[in-house]
């Protein structure tokens, strides 16, 4: 196999194949470091923000929710996408920890900026660790149905290392947030 001290590719053109409510789908064409084309197919998405909320004790509220596209229901940390593609995930944050838990927080920090699928996708997810917590009302979408779970943390983290949390947000968030709080 050769080795090319420049990998990256050269866009060319692309050509929008589906413009949907959440995300853009294009085909791209691209010159390869050998100097050959080849098509890409490119999801494009505005990005979201997770939330890992531990409470002063050391508990975890999770969303139990189904997801479609998988069949099934998931637990996971709450989280939603940024309303413009230009929202700051900080702001997106604080929206969606308060309409999916009812729950307000202190202090948020950033964990990571974590890509999902980058092989073929723009999507960006802002996972932070909010604490000093607070209990308000719910006010989930109106096409959003969710149960809230709330476990230690410390056996969230143990869930996700026997393959039972397998969003791939939530298992690093809870794992980033555990090794923050030195857990």
């Amino acid at each position: 196999m050769a080795e090319y001290e420049d990998i990256r590719e050269q866009f060319l053109r692309e050509t929008p194949r589906f413009e949907g409510r959440l995300i853009t789908v294009c085909e791209r064409m691209v010159r390869l470091p050998n100097g050959r084309e080849a098509q890409r197919e490119i999801v494009y998405h505005k990005g979201a923000a997770a939330i890992v909320p531990v409470d002063a004790q050391g508990m975890v509220t999770l969303v139990r929710q189904y997801r479609t596209a998988l069949e099934t229901e998931m637990l996971e940390i709450p989280a939603g996408k940024l309303d413009t593609a230009a929202e700051d995930p900080l702001v997106c944050a604080h929206r969606e920890l308060q309409e999916e838990t009812g729950l307000s927080a202190e202090h948020m920090e950033l964990l990571t900026p974590m890509y999902p699928t980058p092989g073929y996708d723009t999507e960006v997810v802002a996972i932070y660790l909010a604490t000093g917590l607070s209990q308000h009302e719910t006010h989930p979408d109106d096409d959003e149905f969710l149960r809230i779970e709330r476990m230690p943390l410390t056996q969230a983290v143990d869930r996700v290392m026997h393959g039972e949390l397998g969003d791939a947000k939530t298992a690093i968030g809870l794992l980033m947030a555990a090794r923050k709080l030195c857990l």
